[in-house]
C-alpha cells in the first residue's frame, strides 16, 4: 500500500514509522511530509532512508491509500480536503475531527466496525486518555452496562510531544544543578510537581482534555455512559496512568471484573497486590497493551468497581491505534 505520513518528525510521527515496521505493515511506497523545519530530514524505515517533503496544497497524495495525520488539528483540517480528494482514507491523530457526526472515532478492541462508515473518508484517532480507558470499559460493559465514571489521569509529559520531554529532562538537571528552571511547553515547572491543568479550561469549570474523556467516551462506545474526569500532569516522561471508579447496573464481582480484564481484548491484567504486582509506567512505557491492577470493589457502592490502568500515550494512545485502525480496514477489504 502506499502510505503517507503527515507530522513525520513528531513524536508519534516517529512512533508511526516504528510500528509500521514492526507490525511489518504491507508498505510498498512511503510518502513522509512536515514542515519546513523538518523538510528534508531523513528517517530510515525497513532499511531505506526516505526524506520529508513540505506539506504543501496540491496533488502530492495523489496514489497514496492511507494518510496517518499527527501534526495537530488547524493543519490536519487545513490539509484534509487535499489528503482525501484522490481517494486517500485520513486517519488523524488531531482533534479537528473527532466529534463530527459524520467522522468515525473508533479503538478498534471498541467500535472498529465504525470505521467502515466514513463519508469524508476520514477517521478519526481519540484522545489517548479516551482510548487506554475505553479498551478497560469495554471489557467490563460485556458484564453489565455502564452508567457512569470519575477518572484522574496522570499523564505523562509524552502528551504534550517530544519537545515537552525534553523540557522535563531538563529541568530536572536545572534544579539539581541549581539553575534557573525554563518553562516552555506547560503551564508551570513540571519537574517535582503535578498540575491539575490539560488544555484550556472550559465554562464549566472543566478542561478540554476532560470534556474530550465524556463526550468522546459517550461517541466510542455508542452509550450513555456518563464520564467525570479531573487530568493532571506529573512529572513521569512516558505513559499515562489513570484511577477509574464504575458504576454498573448490575454488581459485577471482583472475579468477574478481573477474568473479563484477563480476556479483555487489548489488556492485560497485572493485579497481584501482595507481590507488589500493579501497572507502573516506569515498566511499561513502548508496551502496547492496557495494562489494568488494584482492581478492587467501591466500598461506597455495591454496583461500583475500582481499577487502576497504565498505557503508553504515545503508542496506543495514538501510533498504534492508528494503525490497528488501518489493519482493520485492510482485513474488511480483502
Amino acid at each position: 500500500m502506499v502510505i503517507a505520513i503527515v507530522g513525520a518528525s513528531g513524536a508519534v510521527g516517529q512512533e508511526l514509522l516504528r510500528v509500521l515496521e514492526q507490525r511489518q505493515f504491507p508498505v510498498s511506497e512511503l510518502r513522509l511530509f512536515g514542515s519546513a523545519r523538518s523538510a528534508g530530514t531523513e528517517y530510515s524505515f525497513c532499511g531505506r532512508k526516505y526524506a520529508v517533503r513540505l506539506l504543501e496544497h496540491g496533488d502530492a497524495f495523489k496514489g497514496v491509500d492511507i494518510a496517518f495525520a499527527s501534526a495537530g488539528a488547524s493543519v490536519s483540517r487545513e490539509y484534509a480536503e487535499d489528503i482525501t480528494r484522490y481517494g486517500a482514507i485520513l486517519i488523524d491523530n488531531s482533534s479537528a475531527f473527532r466529534m463530527d457526526e459524520d467522522v468515525p472515532l473508533v479503538v478498534p478492541e471498541v467500535n472498529a466496525s465504525d470505521a467502515q462508515n466514513r463519508p469524508r473518508n476520514i477517521i478519526a484517532n481519540p484522545n489517548c486518555t479516551t482510548i487506554q480507558m475505553v479498551v478497560a470499559l469495554q471489557a467490563i460493559e460485556r458484564v453489565s452496562h455502564i452508567r457512569r465514571v470519575h477518572v484522574a489521569t496522570y499523564q505523562a509529559a509524552s502528551g504534550a510531544g517530544a519537545q515537552a520531554m525534553k523540557e522535563l529532562e531538563n529541568q530536572y538537571r536545572q534544579v539539581l544543578n541549581g539553575e534557573e528552571v525554563k518553562v516552555e511547553k506547560f503551564a508551570y515547572q513540571l519537574a517535582y510537581n503535578l498540575i491539575p491543568h490539560i488544555d484550556v479550561f472550559t465554562e464549566n469549570g472543566y478542561t478540554k482534555e476532560e470534556m474530550k474523556m465524556y463526550n468522546e467516551t459517550r461517541k466510542i462506545m455508542h452509550s450513555d455512559i456518563k464520564v467525570s474526569a479531573t487530568c493532571v500532569r506529573v512529572p513521569s516522561l512516558r505513559a499515562h496512568s489513570e484511577s477509574v471508579w464504575v458504576e454498573t447496573e448490575k454488581p459485577v464481582s471482583i472475579e468477574q471484573a478481573k477474568e473479563a480484564f484477563a480476556n479483555g481484548a487489548g489488556c492485560v491484567l497485572m493485579d497481584e497486590p501482595e507481590n507488589k504486582i500493579y501497572p507502573m509506567p516506569l515498566f511499561l512505557s513502548g508496551k502496547d497493551e492496557v495494562f489494568i491492577g488494584r482492581v478492587r470493589k467501591d466500598l461506597t457502592d455495591d454496583c461500583g468497581l475500582s481499577f487502576w490502568c497504565v498505557s503508553d500515550q504515545i503508542r496506543k494512545g495514538a501510533a498504534l491505534n492508528a494503525v490497528q485502525i488501518a489493519e482493520y480496514l485492510i482485513k474488511v477489504t480483502n
